[in-house]
């Protein structure tokens, strides 16, 4: 399954447990292919070094070289404006578009209003996690 996450997801999944962790580790594991654009890699580098002066002691580094090595990077066209609200959402949907995903996972209002996009479902962290990523208990018996 192609998937784009906005920065809250990937940021938060590098520094808290939870949904957006279980993501990043699926990726990690090659369950998911995780797309991203120039810009998208941009604001999950400026977002993370912020971070990392609050919270010393996660290394960001080995994330972002994992993002060079097996994310697609993909390099989408600019599309007419999506998001008044937040034009600096529209770069989730551009990548989404350009790498044919199926889910953009995010957290964000703006995003999460529009359900869906072209076909490509818009999912809160844990909705996909539970749609997705779950095992079955009753199937390990």
């Amino acid at each position: 399954m192609r998937i784009v996450l906005d920065t809250n997801v990937f940021i938060s999944g590098i520094f808290f447990t939870g949904p957006p962790h279980q993501i990043l580790k699926a990726w990690r594991d090659g369950k998911v292919d995780l797309l991203v654009s120039p810009s998208i890699l941009e604001e999950y580098e400026r977002i993370g070094v912020e971070l990392t002066l609050r919270f010393r002691d996660v290394d960001l580094r080995p994330f972002l070289d994992l993002l060079a090595i097996q994310a697609e990077i993909v390099l989408p066209p600019s599309l007419a404006p999506i998001i008044d609200d937040d034009p600096s959402d529209d770069k989730f949907l551009e990548a989404a578009v350009a790498g044919e995903a199926s889910c953009i996972i995010s957290g964000d209002k703006h995003l999460l209003n529009l359900f869906e996009f072209q076909g490509i479902q818009i999912l809160k962290p844990k909705d996909f996690v539970h749609r997705y990523l779950r095992t079955d208990t009753r199937e390990r018996k």
